[in-house]
């Protein structure tokens, strides 16, 4: 049944509304599909993040005037099918080519992204490129790599550290500023002791004094007796 003029504006209206933000899209077509088989195609893409129609050529190219998909959706011909999205168009493009390769009903076109359309080839190049959640884990892995090795060296600068102060602790390279304490200790220790060891000089007169008196004592020994001279008998008379 042919749509009214309203029933057209009306379709045109609704459809340019939902690509005003749409950024890229996947343009098909199919022949023979299935009815269970076209709710899993539309399944799968809202899956991926996208939206799913099929469309009147014309009206999909008044729809799109002033989007950033407008030149992948002028001059269509054959029946047509937009898959499009406003998120990651390599997620659109993977959900749909792993979709295509199990479901040869349905076959590319074209595609666009960000105003550059694209086609069959590059479509499928685009499946095999890393998704933007893939790549925004790398480029995180990236970032925090430089942070994690300093984290690491500095962690292990600080083990070895204290490794190495633990071992001068115990082989006492580190009680060189106590060994000057200790020596003054040491040094000092003989002045307390001074008046005990001076002791035996406080005698040593004494000594000296017997020592001074013996030579005295030996002269007395060495002077030889005096002999009283003899008394001569008196002649008796």
């Amino acid at each position: 049944m042919a749509l009214s003029r309203s029933a057209k504006t009306e379709k045109v209206k609704k459809l340019a509304s939902e690509l005003e933000t749409s950024t890229s899209a996947i343009i098909g077509t199919f022949a023979g599909l299935t009815a269970s088989k076209d709710f899993e195609l539309r399944k799968t893409i809202r899956n991926a993040g996208g939206s799913y129609h099929v469309v009147k050529n014309k009206l999909a190219a008044r729809a799109s005037e002033g989007t950033k998909i407008e030149a992948a959706l002028q001059g269509l011909k054959g029946v047509s099918a937009v898959a499009y999205t406003s998120g990651d168009p390599v997620a659109l493009a993977k959900a749909l080519s792993t979709w295509v390769k199990d479901n040869a009903e349905f076959t590319f076109k074209l595609g666009i992204i960000d105003g550059k359309v694209i086609d069959v080839r590059e479509i499928g190049e685009l499946a095999t490129m890393p998704g933007k959640e893939e790549l925004f884990s790398k480029l995180l892995f990236l970032i925090q790599s430089p942070a994690q090795r300093l984290a690491t060296v500095i962690n292990a600068t600080g083990r070895d550290l204290a490794v190495v102060i633990n071992q001068g602790v115990e082989k006492g390279k580190f009680a060189g500023s106590a060994a000057p304490a200790a020596e003054a200790a040491v040094a000092e220790a003989p002045v307390a002791e001074a008046p005990v060891a001076e002791a035996p000089v406080a005698g040593a007169p004494v000594a000296e004094v017997v020592a001074a008196e013996a030579p005295i004592a030996e002269a007395v020994a060495e002077t030889p007796a005096v002999e009283a001279p003899a008394v001569e008998p008196t002649p008796e008379g």
